[in-house]
């Protein structure tokens, strides 16, 4: 498999190369790739049809000047920044029989990816529907954009984010979006963080894929059509 650790300048780019790659593999002029990146600037990513008013305090996120913007993928609302890295695997469909489902997607890939953690994090295990955690407590939360031949299947993983700016800008969820082990639990009792530096974090990601070739090709000519036509947009990002 490819491998790409890029982070491009902006929030928006970066979401649109998740996209990109995916697309690319999708059209037959990429292939399976895992890319990690992750933001010095604060941002608010909403999932595919979240309602922002429902998830976010935007008026905390204008003041403080924090960008809303909308992925793609299903899944609910993050707050991400430095300290937060995140993994994005475009994945072939037909390698797996459990890749058939969102649900197969998520213990396989979760499964695979808590195995491969367990140097830097004993113990950390799939909860919930898409969760990691750690010692019952979230340290990573995925998504997925599923199209006919390949699925993009991307989260974070805290290693050293501020926990305490989440409460600032993130609205508790409503009962039925939480997974059963949160338990109604704030967000800061609710979060931890792997206390592992994102090189071992990488590495040991990039060894349970077999992830070893460096990309040939970054589709920036499609992240820029992206940003132009969605991520930039208000239109996309503020639409629910």
């Amino acid at each position: 498999m490819d491998f790409l650790d890029l982070t491009l300048p902006s929030p928006a780019e970066n979401l649109a190369l998740d996209e990109a790659l995916l697309e690319a593999a999708e059209n037959g002029a990429g292939g399976q790739v895992l890319r990690f990146w992750e933001s010095s600037l604060t941002f608010a990513v909403l999932g595919f049809s979240r309602k922002a008013a429902e998830d976010l305090d935007l008026a905390a996120c204008r003041r403080d000047g924090v960008p809303v913007l909308r992925r793609p993928s299903g899944g609910g609302t993050v707050l991400q920044g430095p300290g937060c890295l995140n993994f994005a695997l475009v994945l072939r469909l037909d390698q797996d029989p459990q890749l058939r489902t969102i649900q197969g997607t998520n213990a396989w890939v979760l499964g695979r990816t808590a195995a491969a953690l367990q140097p830097a994090a004993p113990g950390v295990e799939k909860r919930g529907i898409s969760d990691l955690a750690l010692n019952g407590r979230k340290v990573s939360g995925t998504a997925q954009r599923r199209k006919r031949s390949h699925v993009l299947f991307h989260g974070t993983l805290l290693h050293g984010f501020a926990l305490g700016t989440i409460e600032k800008y993130l609205a508790h969820p409503k009962p039925q979006d939480e997974p059963d082990y949160r338990s109604g639990r704030t967000h800061g009792d609710f979060l931890t963080r792997v206390t592992a530096e994102p090189a071992l974090l990488k590495n040991l990601i990039c060894g349970a894929w077999a992830a070893d070739r460096p990309l040939s090709h970054v589709p920036h000519d499609a992240v820029a059509e992206l940003v132009r036509t969605r991520y930039s947009l208000s239109d996309w990002n503020l639409k629910y």
